[in-house]
């Protein structure tokens, strides 16, 4: 059964909530973690049937203390999805030291956070799917995101190392990288900034978000187990 329970990293909102839904269509029992939006985990939790827990991800002693919970209810987690993501912009030789501490935390430290709690039990089990989210921009640059792309590019890094160390013992590690994706975030920019970036885009359109939640549904399937240490780029051509 620990094979079909999956935990989502900020997984109520954007991204995340469409992971979330995707892995519940998919037969999964859900657990969708997020840090501060109690009405949108709230409103998320009653649209979707699907459990939601509050922490701070970039916090070990946090995440250790939501992971007994979770096994102590559910038992194993047999998909582990690090998705958790903030920006925090601005050029690096103007960047205040919290602004990337608080980007590489959130962003790459949790994994290692969410990972480093899961992995003994996977192990234990040998079974695991760990599927991180990274980015276009960690594998391109872009203005003004030393911090955030740094975090993703990290992500990469992390991911074929931890997909070496588990292989033996039956656990995946895989990255998905979208490029522009239709969320609430990309939606609250000027309308000429948008013109710009789908310009940009071969296939002349942004993702959407059950693009990735497919994508990210079938790494986490039976039918993915002889993908492991792989980056899939989601971007349209773009990069």
């Amino acid at each position: 059964m620990s094979k079909k329970i999956a935990f989502v990293t900020g997984g109520t909102r954007g991204i995340g909530a469409e992971i979330s839904k995707s892995l519940k269509e998919a037969g999964y029992i859900v657990i969708a973690n997020y840090n501060s939006n109690d009405k949108a985990a709230e409103k998320f939790k009653k649209e979707t049937g699907i459990e939601v827990i509050k922490f701070d991800v970039s916090k070990f002693k946090e995440c250790e203390k939501a992971v007994d919970k979770i096994l102590e209810e559910h038992g194993a987690v047999g998909v582990l999805i690090n998705n958790a993501g903030i920006t925090k912009d601005g050029f690096l030789h103007k960047m205040p030291e919290g602004d990337w501490d608080d980007v590489l935390n959130t962003n790459l430290k949790s994994a290692f956070n969410l990972t480093r709690c899961l992995m003994p039990s996977m192990r234990d089990n040998k079974y695991g799917r760990i599927i991180s989210i990274s980015s276009i921009n960690a594998q391109k640059g872009q203005f003004g995101q030393a911090n955030y792309c740094a975090a993703k590019a990290g992500l990469i890094g992390f991911t074929k190392a931890i997909a070496l160390e588990g292989a033996r013992r039956g656990i995946t590690a895989n990255v998905v990288a979208p490029g522009y994706i239709e969320t609430d975030m990309t939606a609250a920019m000027p309308a000429d900034v948008l013109t710009s970036i789908v310009s940009q885009i071969p296939l002349g359109r942004m993702g959407r978000p059950h693009e990735i939640g497919s994508l990210v549904s079938y790494l986490a399937s039976e039918d993915a187990s002889y993908i492991t240490g792989a980056v899939f780029s989601v971007n349209g051509g773009q990069y």
